[in-house]
């Protein structure tokens, strides 16, 4: 059964249920970050039962810039955008597992843990946070198949095949990393919880009810997923650092391990850019022959990276995306005693 949305009366003035609107999010520890425009809203399940909601006005860097119709620009800048939301607020959902290890801690030694609002962080540490991680990333998914590729194989004077080989090092680690958390406990409920949050946007998009039982029968694998966008910055990176290579071996006459780094690090933003705009465009057209050919890699990468939700989890989700969307007051999901079992709460449609 379909809901009547002409009979929802959001606060999101950036959301007019009558018009098509794209929402996102990403799983974080016991819950779903969603955003809608101007507005990001993130919902963890506590030990008690409780949901707690953070609910903030966000917009991006390309919003504020007015960079939104500049291709490859607004997907460099929109992924730092999005790193950046998304460590923010995997970091809050941990300060709320964390308040809830310490009160549990407190009860058993004998004392009364008092609800304590998780802080706030500051933009120094989100930022510099954010620079480890990315510096990570580079040195793990682009450094060392550079490094390995140039000194195994005798392909450095070439450009497609260096890249090729160095592509298939790339999508290797990604597949081992992803295998290997993917086993872990907690883990894999994050992946539950990515499900969770795909199912929900399913069903927001397909303008069901956003119900846990409604939202169960949908699918958890999306093909606008960050997981599909990874893989497809790595296709997109052999083809982009193949011409680029070709240029430079045409300009200096011999390619160097130096000349790679020097070359293709800076270029990586303009790889994530392309990306972007080739993700949107192959989601747009999903529904085609040519379209299913070419979100299906990504779709099979999220048979690692999503697992079934329950309806509890659903739940979370959903309550994320109604505040996000303004269709329920996230101060309702405020924190209360730490002891406190969550009571019996209607379902809202």
């Amino acid at each position: 059964m379909k809901s009547e949305r002409s009979n929802w009366v959001p606060t999101n003035p950036n959301f007019d249920p009558n018009q098509p609107m794209q929402v996102g999010g990403q799983a974080v520890i016991e819950g779903v970050m969603m955003r809608a425009p101007g507005s990001v809203a993130t919902a963890v399940r506590r030990a008690n039962g409780q949901i707690v909601v953070k609910h903030e006005k966000f917009f991006s860097f390309n919003e504020r810039m007015k960079l939104q119709k500049v291709p490859i620009v607004r997907g460099a800048i929109g992924l730092i955008d999005m790193m950046y939301l998304g460590i923010k607020t995997l970091n809050w959902s941990a300060e709320v597992a964390m308040m809830d290890v310490e009160a549990e801690q407190a009860r058993k030694n004998g004392q009364s843990g008092k609800t304590v609002q998780p802080g706030t962080q500051s933009n120094f540490i989100l930022a510099l946070t954010l620079i480890i991680a990315l510096a990570i990333g580079v040195a793990i998914f682009f450094v060392t198949p550079l490094f390995v590729t140039s000194k195994l194989f005798h392909l450095e004077q070439t450009a497609l095949e260096f890249n090729l080989v160095a592509g298939a090092i790339r999508i290797v680690i990604l597949l081992i990393y992803l295998s290997a958390i993917s086993l872990m406990k907690d883990i894999k409920r994050l992946f539950q919880y990515h499900g969770a949050e795909h199912k929900a946007v399913f069903t927001f998009e397909l303008n069901d009810e956003l119900t846990p039982a409604v939202a169960q029968t949908y699918t958890r694998f999306h093909p606008r997923c960050g997981t599909s966008f990874l893989l497809i910055v790595m296709f997109v990176a052999i083809i982009s650092f193949a011409l680029l290579d070709a240029l430079l071996i045409q300009w200096f006459g011999k390619m160097t391990l130096f000349l790679r780094l020097a070359t293709h690090l800076p270029f990586i933003p303009v790889v994530g850019g392309i990306a972007y705009e080739f993700i949107k465009f192959s989601a747009r057209h999903s529904a085609t022959w040519w379209g299913r050919i070419v979100v299906a890699p990504g779709l099979w990468l999220q048979k690692i990276t999503t697992k079934e939700p329950d309806e509890r989890q659903l739940d979370v989700a959903l309550v994320a995306l109604r505040c996000a969307l303004g269709l329920e007051d996230p101060a309702a999901y405020g924190l209360r005693a730490d002891m406190e079992s969550e009571p019996a709460r209607a379902q809202v449609g």
